[in-house]
């Protein structure tokens, strides 16, 4: 059977998380974020990421955020924190995102785009 490769390149979205009051960055196992997708109608569950030094990282196919019709192909991304299950931060929705101005490519990963630093209370 033949490998047929990604006619577009993944994008790597990267989230920094620093703990107001102290400027720690946040980590550890106790800490999920979930990422979306902002719809008219519904929300579109796009992953979870662990936190480790601070980062939190979400690999996606352009398939992953574009809608089939063609009609939405600008994410409106937007992140829930999550600390022992209960959330503690949500970020605000990024709508319309152009990949292609914001992010860096590389060959051997794709776009990688840095959503930005973001203070949470971690309480």
């Amino acid at each position: 059977m033949p490998v047929e490769l990604n006619k577009e390149p993944n994008l790597i979205l990267q989230v920094r998380l620093v703990r107001r009051g102290d400027d720690r960055l946040v980590s550890g196992p106790k800490f999920k974020v979930r990422l979306y997708d902002k719809d008219v109608f519904n929300d579109d569950y796009l992953g979870e990421s662990g936190v480790k030094d601070g980062f939190a990282e979400f690999t996606l196919t352009p398939g992953d955020y574009k809608s089939p019709a063609g009609l939405d192909d600008k994410p409106d991304f937007y992140f829930v924190v999550y600390h022992d299950g209960k959330e503690v931060f949500r970020s605000r929705v990024m709508q319309d995102l152009d990949i292609s101005d914001i992010g860096r490519f590389i060959s051997t990963e794709g776009h990688v785009v840095d959503l930005g630093t973001f203070l949470i209370d971690t309480e």
